[in-house]
């Protein structure tokens, strides 16, 4: 009998983590997501997780607030442990995510706090909390972006933790090498989301500036990225560790 393999993803009710959770369910995954606080959205999800034959679950996570890291957990692990019978899962994908634009000489403390909590010491310290409940031979997905290789003004506070989050993730691949869990990174380029504003779908001009210095050609949209991300949760990639890897289309390369 073939084991039912369970993938957890933050921030999974929409843009890319919504992709993302349909194409694990599509690979035959069980899904645990969170969202923040649109369960209107996250219900949908769900839905759509259940229409493609797999379960799904959703919680509400503040990825800023470390305290409650705890009680989520407690949380996940009961309900996989009656529904699953184990209260173990074999992916975790840390996609939460959240925007602030400003340069340098603008960007207020709270604002980079913000970029730090949710990208970065959030992403830390709940990893570490699901650790001893990631089955050997399982995997970390942590998404970075395309602005750790290229840099444009204004996003130095986002950059910064993203480049953090690449350091750690290839720490984490060394960590949990002994226990065959595998640590690689996903970074997208500029996707059609409503991610900060919504700018890479909503402003013509913008997205006509992408498209010029982009190989392929044209602005990301959220289906780009969730089946390779699907891909690193599958046993085709049991050999891939450490990794960053970068779906941009090409962006000025």
């Amino acid at each position: 009998m073939t084991k039912t393999t369970i993938a957890l993803v933050t921030g999974g009710s929409r843009g890319l983590g919504r992709d993302m959770v349909l194409n694990l369910a599509k690979n035959g995954n069980n899904i645990i997501f969170t969202y923040r606080d649109n369960k209107t959205e996250s219900d949908k999800v769900v839905e759509e997780v259940v229409a493609l034959g797999r379960k799904a679950s959703a919680y509400a996570l503040d990825m800023q607030d470390i305290k409650a890291f705890d009680s989520f957990v407690q949380q996940v692990t009961q309900h996989l442990q009656k529904h699953e019978h184990s209260p173990n899962i074999d992916y975790l994908v840390n996609n939460a995510g959240a925007g602030v634009y400003g340069s340098v000489t603008e960007t207020t403390e709270t604002q980079f706090d913000l970029m730090m909590n949710v990208h970065l010491k959030g992403v830390y310290f709940l990893t570490q909390k699901l650790i001893p409940f990631i089955n050997d031979g399982g995997a970390i997905v942590n998404i970075s972006s395309g602005l750790t290789r290229v840099s444009f003004p204004k996003v130095s506070a986002y950059a910064s933790m993203k480049g953090a989050i690449e350091t750690y993730t290839r720490c984490l691949a060394k960590e949990l090498g002994p226990r065959n869990i595998r640590a690689n990174v996903v970074a997208p380029g500029a996707i059609a989301t409503d991610f900060g504003g919504g700018s890479n779908k909503n402003n013509e001009e913008k997205r006509k500036a992408i498209a010029g210095i982009t190989a392929l050609g044209r602005v990301g949209e959220p289906e780009d990225i969730g089946a390779t991300v699907a891909f690193i949760c599958s046993p085709g990639a049991n050999w891939l560790n450490g990794q960053r890897i970068e779906l941009s289309g090409g962006m000025m390369i």
